[in-house]
Protein backbone atom coordinates (compact mmCIF):
# COMPACT_ATOMS: atom_id res chain seq x y z
CA UNK A 1 0.00 0.00 0.00
CA UNK A 2 1.04 3.62 -0.48
CA UNK A 3 2.96 5.14 2.40
CA UNK A 4 1.21 7.78 4.45
CA UNK A 5 2.48 11.26 5.16
CA UNK A 6 2.05 13.53 8.16
CA UNK A 7 -0.95 15.13 6.49
CA UNK A 8 -2.63 11.90 5.42
CA UNK A 9 -6.22 11.50 6.56
CA UNK A 10 -6.86 7.82 7.27
CA UNK A 11 -10.40 7.05 8.45
CA UNK A 12 -9.57 3.33 8.62
CA UNK A 13 -7.29 3.93 11.61
CA UNK A 14 -8.62 2.65 14.95
CA UNK A 15 -7.37 3.81 18.34
CA UNK A 16 -7.43 1.37 21.26
CA UNK A 17 -7.22 2.76 24.80
CA UNK A 18 -5.30 0.16 26.84
CA UNK A 19 -5.09 2.29 30.00
CA UNK A 20 -6.99 -0.10 32.28
CA UNK A 21 -5.32 -3.24 30.99
CA UNK A 22 -1.68 -2.16 30.76
CA UNK A 23 -2.12 0.31 33.61
CA UNK A 24 -3.54 -2.48 35.73
CA UNK A 25 -0.09 -4.06 35.72
CA UNK A 26 1.06 -1.09 37.82
CA UNK A 27 -1.52 -1.41 40.62
CA UNK A 28 -2.72 -5.03 40.30
CA UNK A 29 -5.90 -3.76 38.63
CA UNK A 30 -7.22 -1.97 41.71
CA UNK A 31 -8.97 0.90 39.95
CA UNK A 32 -11.99 2.49 41.60
CA UNK A 33 -15.25 2.21 39.67
CA UNK A 34 -15.50 6.00 39.59
CA UNK A 35 -12.15 6.21 37.80
CA UNK A 36 -13.19 3.53 35.29
CA UNK A 37 -16.54 5.21 34.59
CA UNK A 38 -14.81 8.53 33.97
CA UNK A 39 -12.27 6.85 31.70
CA UNK A 40 -15.12 5.26 29.74
CA UNK A 41 -16.80 8.65 29.39
CA UNK A 42 -13.51 10.21 28.33
CA UNK A 43 -13.13 7.64 25.57
CA UNK A 44 -16.66 8.33 24.37
CA UNK A 45 -16.01 12.06 24.30
CA UNK A 46 -12.58 11.65 22.67
CA UNK A 47 -13.92 9.46 19.87
CA UNK A 48 -11.67 6.51 20.75
CA UNK A 49 -12.63 3.34 18.89
CA UNK A 50 -11.95 0.60 21.49
CA UNK A 51 -11.50 0.55 25.25
CA UNK A 52 -9.63 -2.44 26.63
CA UNK A 53 -10.90 -3.18 30.13
CA UNK A 54 -8.33 -5.71 31.28
CA UNK A 55 -7.60 -9.43 31.22
CA UNK A 56 -9.81 -12.48 31.12
CA UNK A 57 -7.56 -14.30 33.60
CA UNK A 58 -8.49 -17.66 35.06
CA UNK A 59 -9.55 -17.56 38.71
CA UNK A 60 -8.20 -21.08 39.02
CA UNK A 61 -4.71 -19.77 38.26
CA UNK A 62 -4.83 -16.31 39.86
CA UNK A 63 -6.02 -15.62 43.40
CA UNK A 64 -8.88 -13.17 43.01
CA UNK A 65 -8.19 -11.76 46.49
CA UNK A 66 -4.84 -10.43 45.26
CA UNK A 67 -6.08 -8.55 42.21
CA UNK A 68 -8.70 -5.99 41.31
CA UNK A 69 -11.69 -6.90 39.17
CA UNK A 70 -10.09 -5.88 35.87
CA UNK A 71 -7.70 -8.81 36.07
CA UNK A 72 -10.77 -10.98 35.38
CA UNK A 73 -13.27 -8.70 33.61
CA UNK A 74 -16.45 -10.46 34.69
CA UNK A 75 -19.40 -9.58 32.51
CA UNK A 76 -21.31 -8.00 35.39
CA UNK A 77 -18.38 -5.76 36.30
CA UNK A 78 -18.07 -4.41 32.77
CA UNK A 79 -21.81 -3.87 32.51
CA UNK A 80 -21.75 -1.96 35.81
CA UNK A 81 -19.61 0.58 33.94
CA UNK A 82 -21.04 0.58 30.41
CA UNK A 83 -24.57 -0.86 30.73
CA UNK A 84 -25.43 -2.29 27.31
CA UNK A 85 -22.85 0.07 25.76
CA UNK A 86 -25.20 1.46 23.14
CA UNK A 87 -22.39 3.60 21.72
CA UNK A 88 -19.84 3.53 18.91
CA UNK A 89 -17.09 2.66 21.40
CA UNK A 90 -16.22 -1.04 21.31
CA UNK A 91 -15.11 -3.05 24.35
CA UNK A 92 -11.99 -5.23 24.28
CA UNK A 93 -10.33 -7.64 26.71
CA UNK A 94 -7.04 -9.53 26.62
CA UNK A 95 -6.62 -13.28 27.05
CA UNK A 96 -3.13 -14.63 27.75
CA UNK A 97 -2.14 -18.04 26.42
CA UNK A 98 -1.90 -20.39 29.39
CA UNK A 99 -3.59 -17.95 31.75
CA UNK A 100 -7.12 -17.86 30.39
CA UNK A 101 -9.70 -20.63 30.14
CA UNK A 102 -11.52 -19.40 27.05
CA UNK A 103 -14.06 -22.21 27.08
CA UNK A 104 -15.09 -21.42 30.65
CA UNK A 105 -14.41 -17.70 31.06
CA UNK A 106 -15.49 -16.27 27.69
CA UNK A 107 -19.21 -16.54 27.08
CA UNK A 108 -20.89 -16.29 23.65
CA UNK A 109 -20.83 -12.81 22.12
CA UNK A 110 -24.61 -12.55 22.03
CA UNK A 111 -24.56 -12.74 25.84
CA UNK A 112 -21.72 -10.27 26.30
CA UNK A 113 -21.05 -6.57 25.97
CA UNK A 114 -17.45 -7.37 24.90
CA UNK A 115 -16.68 -6.94 21.19
CA UNK A 116 -13.05 -7.99 20.81
CA UNK A 117 -10.81 -10.61 22.45
CA UNK A 118 -7.10 -9.98 22.00
CA UNK A 119 -5.03 -13.13 22.51
CA UNK A 120 -1.52 -12.46 23.81
CA UNK A 121 1.12 -15.02 22.91
CA UNK A 122 4.84 -15.49 22.68
CA UNK A 123 6.18 -16.78 19.40
CA UNK A 124 6.51 -20.36 20.71
CA UNK A 125 2.85 -20.58 21.79
CA UNK A 126 1.22 -19.38 18.57
CA UNK A 127 -0.58 -22.73 17.95
CA UNK A 128 -2.23 -22.44 21.38
CA UNK A 129 -3.12 -18.82 20.64
CA UNK A 130 -4.82 -19.86 17.42
CA UNK A 131 -6.87 -22.46 19.28
CA UNK A 132 -8.07 -19.68 21.57
CA UNK A 133 -8.82 -17.43 18.61
CA UNK A 134 -10.89 -20.12 16.93
CA UNK A 135 -12.94 -20.63 20.08
CA UNK A 136 -13.58 -16.89 20.46
CA UNK A 137 -14.33 -16.41 16.76
CA UNK A 138 -16.92 -19.20 16.85
CA UNK A 139 -18.54 -17.41 19.76
CA UNK A 140 -18.85 -14.30 17.60
CA UNK A 141 -16.02 -12.04 18.76
CA UNK A 142 -13.57 -9.96 16.81
CA UNK A 143 -10.14 -11.44 17.52
CA UNK A 144 -6.47 -10.58 17.31
CA UNK A 145 -3.21 -12.34 18.05
CA UNK A 146 -0.73 -10.07 19.82
CA UNK A 147 2.77 -11.50 19.38
CA UNK A 148 4.70 -10.37 22.44
CA UNK A 149 8.46 -9.79 22.79
CA UNK A 150 8.84 -9.64 19.04
CA UNK A 151 12.40 -8.34 19.45
CA UNK A 152 13.39 -11.85 20.60
CA UNK A 153 11.88 -13.67 17.62
CA UNK A 154 14.00 -14.73 14.66
CA UNK A 155 12.79 -14.05 11.13
CA UNK A 156 11.99 -17.64 10.18
CA UNK A 157 9.92 -18.24 13.33
CA UNK A 158 8.09 -14.95 12.82
CA UNK A 159 7.30 -15.71 9.20
CA UNK A 160 5.93 -19.12 10.16
CA UNK A 161 3.86 -17.59 12.97
CA UNK A 162 2.43 -14.96 10.64
CA UNK A 163 1.45 -17.63 8.12
CA UNK A 164 -0.32 -19.63 10.84
CA UNK A 165 -2.19 -16.51 11.97
CA UNK A 166 -2.98 -15.63 8.37
CA UNK A 167 -4.66 -19.00 7.91
CA UNK A 168 -6.63 -18.65 11.15
CA UNK A 169 -9.90 -16.87 11.96
CA UNK A 170 -8.07 -13.96 13.60
CA UNK A 171 -9.17 -10.58 12.29
CA UNK A 172 -5.82 -8.98 13.00
CA UNK A 173 -2.29 -9.39 14.28
CA UNK A 174 -0.33 -7.08 16.58
CA UNK A 175 3.31 -6.10 16.50
CA UNK A 176 4.24 -5.77 20.21
CA UNK A 177 7.45 -4.13 21.38
CA UNK A 178 7.21 -5.61 24.87
CA UNK A 179 10.62 -4.46 26.05
CA UNK A 180 10.64 -1.03 24.45
CA UNK A 181 13.83 -2.05 22.67
CA UNK A 182 12.94 -1.50 19.03
CA UNK A 183 13.89 1.53 16.95
CA UNK A 184 11.87 3.16 14.15
CA UNK A 185 13.91 1.50 11.40
CA UNK A 186 13.13 -1.92 12.91
CA UNK A 187 9.47 -1.00 13.32
CA UNK A 188 9.28 -0.09 9.64
CA UNK A 189 10.83 -3.39 8.59
CA UNK A 190 8.56 -5.41 10.87
CA UNK A 191 5.48 -3.42 9.86
CA UNK A 192 6.14 -4.22 6.21
CA UNK A 193 6.50 -7.92 7.05
CA UNK A 194 3.22 -7.95 9.00
CA UNK A 195 1.40 -5.90 6.38
CA UNK A 196 2.48 -8.20 3.55
CA UNK A 197 0.93 -11.13 5.40
CA UNK A 198 -2.16 -9.09 6.24
CA UNK A 199 -2.72 -8.12 2.61
CA UNK A 200 -2.38 -11.74 1.55
CA UNK A 201 -4.97 -13.00 4.04
CA UNK A 202 -7.25 -10.00 4.53
CA UNK A 203 -6.20 -9.13 8.09
CA UNK A 204 -5.45 -5.83 9.82
CA UNK A 205 -2.23 -4.99 11.64
CA UNK A 206 -1.87 -3.24 14.98
CA UNK A 207 1.00 -1.97 17.11
CA UNK A 208 1.52 -1.92 20.88
CA UNK A 209 4.65 -0.01 21.89
CA UNK A 210 6.44 0.46 25.23
CA UNK A 211 8.33 3.58 26.17
CA UNK A 212 11.59 2.34 27.72
CA UNK A 213 13.66 4.42 25.30
CA UNK A 214 11.02 7.14 24.86
CA UNK A 215 10.24 5.78 21.41
CA UNK A 216 6.70 4.44 21.89
CA UNK A 217 5.10 7.42 20.15
CA UNK A 218 7.74 7.62 17.42
CA UNK A 219 7.47 3.90 16.75
CA UNK A 220 3.69 4.07 16.64
CA UNK A 221 3.56 6.90 14.12
CA UNK A 222 6.24 5.22 12.02
CA UNK A 223 4.00 2.15 11.92
CA UNK A 224 1.11 4.42 10.90
CA UNK A 225 3.23 5.76 8.03
CA UNK A 226 3.77 2.18 6.85
CA UNK A 227 0.04 1.44 6.87
CA UNK A 228 -0.61 -0.07 10.32
CA UNK A 229 -4.18 0.81 11.31
CA UNK A 230 -4.86 -0.38 14.87
CA UNK A 231 -2.99 1.74 17.40
CA UNK A 232 -2.68 1.06 21.12
CA UNK A 233 -2.14 3.92 23.54
CA UNK A 234 -2.70 4.73 27.21
CA UNK A 235 -3.66 7.96 28.93
CA UNK A 236 -0.59 9.80 30.20
CA UNK A 237 1.41 6.69 29.15
CA UNK A 238 0.08 4.70 32.12
CA UNK A 239 1.35 1.14 31.83
CA UNK A 240 3.79 -1.43 33.10
CA UNK A 241 7.22 0.01 33.79
CA UNK A 242 8.03 2.83 31.39
CA UNK A 243 4.49 2.85 30.08
CA UNK A 244 3.12 3.02 26.56
CA UNK A 245 2.46 5.37 23.69
CA UNK A 246 0.62 8.32 25.31
CA UNK A 247 -2.95 8.62 24.06
CA UNK A 248 -2.75 12.40 24.20
CA UNK A 249 0.26 12.43 21.86
CA UNK A 250 -1.38 10.00 19.45
CA UNK A 251 -4.68 11.88 19.21
CA UNK A 252 -2.77 15.12 18.77
CA UNK A 253 -0.95 13.57 15.83
CA UNK A 254 -3.85 11.92 14.01
CA UNK A 255 -5.68 14.06 11.49
CA UNK A 256 -9.11 12.45 11.86
CA UNK A 257 -11.46 15.15 13.22
CA UNK A 258 -13.44 12.53 15.14
CA UNK A 259 -10.71 12.43 17.80
CA UNK A 260 -11.01 15.08 20.52
CA UNK A 261 -7.81 15.82 22.42
CA UNK A 262 -9.52 18.14 24.90
CA UNK A 263 -11.38 15.27 26.58
CA UNK A 264 -8.12 13.40 27.25
CA UNK A 265 -6.35 16.47 28.61
CA UNK A 266 -9.27 17.11 30.94
CA UNK A 267 -9.12 13.54 32.23
CA UNK A 268 -5.37 13.81 32.85
CA UNK A 269 -5.94 17.02 34.76
CA UNK A 270 -8.76 15.67 36.89
CA UNK A 271 -7.83 11.99 37.36
CA UNK A 272 -4.30 11.07 36.33
CA UNK A 273 -2.64 13.71 38.48
CA UNK A 274 -4.46 12.26 41.47
CA UNK A 275 -3.11 8.80 40.65
CA UNK A 276 0.43 10.14 40.71
CA UNK A 277 -0.19 12.03 43.92
CA UNK A 278 -1.46 8.80 45.51
CA UNK A 279 1.98 7.27 44.97
CA UNK A 280 1.41 5.22 41.83
CA UNK A 281 4.68 5.15 39.87
CA UNK A 282 5.07 4.63 36.14
CA UNK A 283 6.81 6.20 33.18
CA UNK A 284 10.24 6.64 31.67
CA UNK A 285 13.21 6.35 34.03
CA UNK A 286 16.86 5.42 33.62
CA UNK A 287 16.50 1.76 34.72
CA UNK A 288 13.88 1.28 32.00
CA UNK A 289 16.21 2.88 29.49
CA UNK A 290 18.82 0.28 30.46
CA UNK A 291 16.48 -2.70 29.99
CA UNK A 292 15.31 -1.22 26.70
CA UNK A 293 18.86 -0.79 25.40
CA UNK A 294 19.71 -4.33 26.53
CA UNK A 295 16.45 -5.76 25.10
CA UNK A 296 15.49 -7.20 28.49
CA UNK A 297 12.22 -7.74 30.30
CA UNK A 298 11.62 -4.67 32.50
CA UNK A 299 11.25 -6.70 35.71
CA UNK A 300 14.80 -5.89 36.77
CA UNK A 301 14.18 -2.19 36.25
CA UNK A 302 10.85 -2.35 38.06
CA UNK A 303 12.65 -3.84 41.06
CA UNK A 304 15.23 -1.04 41.00
CA UNK A 305 12.51 1.62 40.85
CA UNK A 306 10.69 0.06 43.82
CA UNK A 307 13.95 0.15 45.80
CA UNK A 308 14.49 3.78 44.71
CA UNK A 309 17.95 2.94 43.43
CA UNK A 310 19.83 5.74 41.71
CA UNK A 311 23.15 3.93 41.14
CA UNK A 312 22.47 3.74 37.43
CA UNK A 313 25.98 2.72 36.38
CA UNK A 314 25.88 -0.25 38.77
CA UNK A 315 22.41 -1.21 37.56
CA UNK A 316 23.73 -1.20 34.00
CA UNK A 317 26.63 -3.48 34.93
CA UNK A 318 24.36 -5.80 36.91
CA UNK A 319 21.87 -6.17 34.09
CA UNK A 320 24.71 -6.85 31.68
CA UNK A 321 25.94 -9.57 34.04
CA UNK A 322 29.24 -7.79 34.66
CA UNK A 323 28.86 -7.26 38.39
Amino acid sequence: MAKRTLLSFSPQIKVIDATLRDGGLVNNFYFQDDFVKKLYQMNLQAGVDYMEFGYKASKEIFDKTKFGKWKFCDEKDIRDIVGDNNTDLKIAVMADVGRTDVEKDIIPKDESVIDMVRVASYINTIPAAIDMVEDCAKKGYETTVNIMAISHANDSDLEEALELIGNSSADGVYLVDSYGSLYPEQIRRLSDKYLNMAAKYGKFVGIHAHNNQQLAFANTIDAVACGVNYLDATVNSLGRGAGNCPLELLLGFLKNPKYKLHAVLKFIEEEMLKLKESGLVWGYDIPYLITGVLDRHPSGAIDCIKKERKDYANIYLELMGLE
